[in-house]
């Protein structure tokens, strides 16, 4: 076997082990904040409202206090991007990522604000492994800490840097003729 098939056997293998334990380690709560407003709430109230727009008590009040269009924090934290899991892996552990990874822990982060990179690294890989695409929803359901920070006013800016690493790794596979 060789290297390269040696690596994509781990990388399958950590994966397969890990998918089935997230949950476990899945993120229970989100502290969304939002200016010098916070609201703590339940992961699933977000993830219902991400799924069908109906908001719970706590985030049409956050919503309001903030003066944030619900609607327009759906689509942002709903779309998709895009990805190659063996490509992400590899870029999301170069220099490359640990910069991406810092900038889009500026809005997505641990609570103490410690080993952000390893926990959005974690969380990334966790979202791709079932179909090779992202979303900020994703990314917060699969963060694992029990609780996951989320800058609100940041949100659009790590949705389009993240979108951004993608289309350039997209155009690199591209010109280098891989799938």
């Amino acid at each position: 076997m060789s290297l390269k098939g040696l690596r994509y056997g781990v990388l399958g293998l950590a994966i397969a082990l890990l998918v089935p334990l997230s949950p476990a380690w899945a993120a229970e709560t989100v502290v969304l904040k939002f200016l010098i407003f916070r609201e703590s709430i339940a992961v699933s109230e977000l993830s219902t409202f991400a799924e069908t727009g109906e908001l719970s008590p706590a985030l049409r009040a956050y919503m309001a206090m903030s003066k944030q269009d619900p609607q327009a924090v759906q689509s942002v934290l709903t779309r998709q991007v895009p990805v190659n899991l063996i490509v992400m892996d590899r870029v999301l552990n170069s220099p490359v990522g640990d910069v991406v990874l810092d900038r889009l822990s500026e809005a997505i982060h641990t609570p103490s604000n410690q080993a952000n990179r390893q926990a959005l690294r974690s969380a990334l890989v966790l979202s791709a492994s079932d179909d090779n695409r992202i979303s900020l929803i994703e990314v917060i359901e699969n963060y694992p800490t029990q609780e996951v920070h989320v800058e609100g006013d940041r949100l659009l800016e790590a949705y389009n840097q993240l979108s951004r690493l993608t289309g350039r790794v997209q155009d690199i596979l591209k010109i280098l003729r891989l799938p």
